[in-house]
């Protein structure tokens, strides 16, 4: 909350923050399993394709060649190197969703002041929506089934003349509304 603190006047409150639901960190964290689900059965299918494939197109897709006792990893080391670079590619994608995931929980501050809206993203480059209270038309809620359940959802705020801010997948988004209105009311 570093950007809010650094920006709000002597006669602002903070009344709620705003934070991801612990569902976007499994999200970011099933990147990673993704990835590595996806570079391992890509691996698999390979080494399953060599035993069904003619040994003149299985040998393209080796760089040396077979022992009858190989085990699962002596074939893997055999493999070409492009296809063992397709599978880290696959799993860098992973790390790098996971990362890119954590970077903008990290960097996101949504606060609702006494005054204000404040949504404020990134790392480097800082993209700043700020709305004034008095200046808020409506506030939409959209909570998918799982939203409902496990108390999460998107806001959408509605400005007079300002156009709308569309919040990402927040915790206790009913909460959130209800701080807009007692800031509206206050």
């Amino acid at each position: 909350m570093l950007y809010v603190q650094q920006s709000l006047s002597s006669d602002e409150d903070v009344i709620y923050v705003a934070r991801f639901h612990w569902f976007y960190d499994l999200q970011a964290v099933m990147a990673i399993v993704w990835g590595v689900l996806f570079s391992v059965m890509l691996l698999i299918s390979v080494e399953i394709l060599l035993h069904y494939l003619p040994e003149s197109v299985s040998n393209v897709m080796l760089s040396y060649s077979l022992e009858p006792g190989d085990g699962w990893l002596a074939i893997v080391r055999k493999m070409h190197p492009v296809i063992k670079l397709v599978a880290l590619l696959i799993f860098l994608m992973g790390i790098f969703r996971f990362a890119q995931m954590m970077v903008t929980k990290a960097t996101t501050e949504i606060v609702v002041t006494s005054n204000r809206i404040i949504f404020k993203r990134g790392l480097i480059a800082r993209n700043v929506g700020e709305m004034s209270i008095d200046r808020i038309e409506s506030v939409s809620v959209v909570q998918p089934f799982w939203g409902r359940i496990f108390d999460f959802g998107r806001l959408i705020i509605h400005g007079m003349g300002v156009g709308e801010m569309v919040m990402p997948n927040l915790a206790e988004p009913i909460r959130f509304r209800k701080a807009i209105e007692k800031a509206r009311s206050g």
